[in-house]
C-alpha cells in the first residue's frame, strides 16, 4: 500500500506547488529558474523598462503620447519581418534575404498597383505571393539540394536586390497615392476611445478564457496545471499593460491600423507555433533535427516552409515601410533593415541556436530597438552613436542567450 502512494504524486510539478505557498513561493521558483537558466522575456522586458527609464530622464516628451504612438507605428514594418525571421532562427538557421525580399516585393506591389493600375488589395497579395515564392526557391535549395542557409539567403541577398532594381526601373522610385488603401495602411487611426480600450478587454478577456480552458484541459489530462490564483495574477498585469497602452493610445490620435494588424499577427503566429502541429515540429526540429526526423517529422517539409513564411512576412512588412513613406525605392528594405530585424528577433528572447523563442520576440526587440532609436534622436545623437547602442544590446541578448543555455545544460534542462 505504502508504494503506491508516491505515484500520483510524481506527476505533480514541484515549480507550480510552491505557487501555493503565496509570494516566498513565487520568489522562491524565481531563484530556481534564473539558476536553471530560464530566463523567458525577463531580460528584454526589465532592459525595455531600464531604456524608458532613461530616456524620460534626459527628456520628458520620451513618454508622450505622441512619441509613444509614433513608435508604436514605426516598429510595424521591420517587426513583420522579424516575424519570418523568428521561424527559421528557430530551426537555429538564418535568412540574410528577408531585406531584399521586402525592398523587392514593395516593388512588385508599386509597379502593379501605380504604373499598370491593378487594385491595391490585388497588388499587396501578388507582392506578398512573390516573397512566398522566393521563399520557397531559397528553401528547396536549403532542404531538398543541401546548401547551407548562410549561402542560399546571401545568394538571395544580391539576387532579389538586383530584380528589384530591375523592377524600379532607370527612375528607382514610384510614389505611392497618399490618399490610397496601402498608404492609409500605417496613417489610419481608430480616433474612438472605446477601439483601444476594447482591444485591451478582447486581448484580456482572451487570455483568461484561453488560461482557464487550457488548465482545465490539463487538470483533466492529469498533468500539473496552474493555480487560479496564478491565473489570475498574470491576467491582471496583462490587463494593466493593455489598458495602460489604450490610454496612452487615446491621448494622441487613438488605436493606429497598422499596430492591431501587427499585434493580430504576433499572436496568430504564436499560436501557430505554440498550439498546432506544425508549429511543435518546428521547435522539435530545431531541438533535435534527428530526434525530430526519427519521430516522424518531414524534416524536409517543415525546412522548407519556414523559408516561405519568411518570404512572406518580408513582403509584408515591405508593404508595410512602403506605406509609412508612399513610396518605393531602391532604398526599400536595404541598409540596416534586414540587420535590425534579425538583431530584434535575438533581443527579444530567440534563441540563435534553434528549439528556442516566440514571435512575441519580434514585438518585444522592436522596442527596445525603437525605443533607443527614439530615444536617442530625441537628444539629437547621431546614427553612428545609435548603431554602437543597438549593437551592444544585440551582444548582451546574444551573451544571456548563451549563458542561459550553459545553465540548462549544467541543471540537465536543455
Amino acid at each position: 500500500m505504502s508504494n503506491q502512494n508516491p505515484l500520483p504524486e510524481a506527476q505533480l510539478d514541484p515549480r507550480l506547488l510552491v505557487r501555493e505557498e503565496g509570494f516566498a513561493g513565487y520568489l522562491q521558483e524565481f531563484k530556481r529558474r534564473v539558476r536553471g537558466g530560464e530566463l523567458g522575456s525577463l531580460p528584454v522586458v526589465v532592459g525595455l523598462i531600464v531604456i524608458w527609464i532613461i530616456f524620460q530622464t534626459l527628456n520628458s516628451q520620451f513618454l508622450s503620447a505622441q512619441n509613444l504612438s509614433n513608435l508604436s507605428v514605426d516598429i510595424v514594418p521591420t517587426g513583420l519581418i522579424s516575424v519570418g525571421i523568428v521561424f527559421v532562427l528557430l530551426l537555429g538557421e538564418i535568412d540574410l534575404s528577408a531585406g531584399a525580399v521586402s525592398g523587392a516585393c514593395a516593388a512588385v506591389l508599386a509597379v502593379l498597383n501605380v504604373n499598370n493600375g491593378w487594385n491595391p488589395v490585388a497588388a499587396m497579395v501578388a507582392a506578398v505571393a512573390v516573397g512566398a515564392t522566393m521563399g520557397l526557391i531559397q528553401g528547396f535549395f536549403f532542404a531538398k539540394i543541401g546548401v547551407p542557409s548562410f549561402v542560399v539567403t546571401l545568394a538571395g541577398l544580391l539576387a532579389w536586390t538586383g530584380f528589384q532594381l530591375y523592377v524600379l526601373g532607370p527612375n528607382g522610385t514610384i510614389n505611392l497615392d497618399n490618399d490610397g488603401l496601402v498608404s492609409r495602411l500605417t496613417s489610419t487611426y481608430f480616433i474612438y476611445v472605446i477601439a483601444a480600450y476594447g482591444l485591451a478587454a478582447v486581448a484580456t478577456a482572451g487570455f483568461l478564457v484561453v488560461s482557464l480552458v487550457g488548465n482545465n484541459r490539463r487538470r483533466a489530462a492529469g498533468v500539473p496545471s496552474r493555480t487560479l490564483g496564478d491565473i489570475v495574477f498574470r491576467t491582471v498585469i496583462l490587463a494593466v499593460v493593455a489598458f495602460g497602452a489604450a490610454y496612452i493610445l487615446n491621448l494622441y490620435k487613438g488605436l493606429p491600423l497598422a499596430l492591431l494588424i501587427f499585434l493580430v499577427v504576433v499572436v496568430v503566429t504564436d499560436f501557430v507555433q505554440r498550439r498546432t502541429k506544425y508549429g511543435r515540429s518546428i521547435f522539435a526540429v530545431g531541438g533535435n533535427i534527428e530526434a525530430a526526423r526519427r519521430a516522424g517529422i518531414n524534416v524536409a517539409f517543415i525546412r522548407m516552409t519556414v523559408f516561405v513564411i519568411s518570404g512572406a512576412f518580408a513582403a509584408v512588412g515591405g508593404i508595410f515601410e512602403a506605406s509609412r513613406i508612399s513610396s518605393a525605392s531602391q532604398a526599400t528594405g536595404q541598409s540596416n533593415v534586414l540587420l535590425m530585424a534579425i538583431a530584434a528577433a535575438v533581443i527579444g528572447g530567440t534563441s540563435l541556436f534553434g528549439g528556442r523563442g516566440s514571435t512575441y520576440s519580434a514585438l518585444l526587440g522592436m522596442l527596445v530597438i525603437q525605443s533607443i532609436a527614439s530615444g536617442m534622436a530625441l537628444q539629437g545623437v547621431s546614427n553612428a552613436v545609435q548603431f554602437i547602442v543597438t549593437g551592444a544590446v544585440l551582444l548582451a541578448a546574444v551573451v544571456i542567450d548563451s549563458v542561459s543555455r550553459r545553465s540548462q545544460k549544467a541543471s540537465g534542462r536543455a
